[in-house]
């Protein structure tokens, strides 16, 4: 039975390791699996101007993070070029980030802005960033340089 335990032991640690090791980093707003965007297809919203769910038998890894596209022409577009389709500020709320904190982006409440995707908690938090835009985007860049490598946690402190 000893044998049986540690061999089931064995196999928890080598899970664990490997999970932890595909999570993304505190940068990138990701679920603990490393699913980036909650799912969403980054490219569709510059290609068809809406959030799209992307299909799980379509992704690719960057950065540790897991994207999912709704096509095999916008996983292409994004291996090509990711950073012409990654989300601002690791896929976290812009206005949060202007703020000074890592709120989640919901995919749902976004903005292209200067060919750059921006997501945003919810719809009023959405309306008060879209108040001063230029603004907002200027201090979450400030910001996200002291951020960017801080736990979301760790900020609410």
């Amino acid at each position: 039975m000893n044998k049986f335990k540690s061999i089931i032991s064995g196999v928890a640690l080598s899970v664990a390791i490997a999970s932890s090791a595909m999570a993304a980093g505190v940068e990138i707003n990701a679920s603990s699996t490393g699913l980036a965007m909650q799912g969403y297809d980054p490219v569709a919203y510059f290609t068809v101007g809406e959030a799209t769910k992307g299909d799980y038998r379509i992704s690719t890894l960057h950065n540790d993070a897991l994207y999912r596209f709704a096509s095999e022409e916008n996983k292409a577009a994004f291996e090509a070029n990711p950073e012409a389709y990654l989300p601002a500020y690791g896929g976290y709320c812009a206005f949060g980030t202007a703020m000074g904190f890592k709120f989640d982006g919901d995919p749902n409440y976004w903005k292209i802005v200067d060919n750059k995707l921006y997501l945003n908690l919810s719809q009023d938090i959405q309306e008060r960033w879209e108040g001063d835009i230029p603004g907002f985007v200027e201090q979450a860049s400030a910001n996200w340089e002291d951020i960017a490598d801080k736990d979301p946690a760790e900020l609410q402190q």
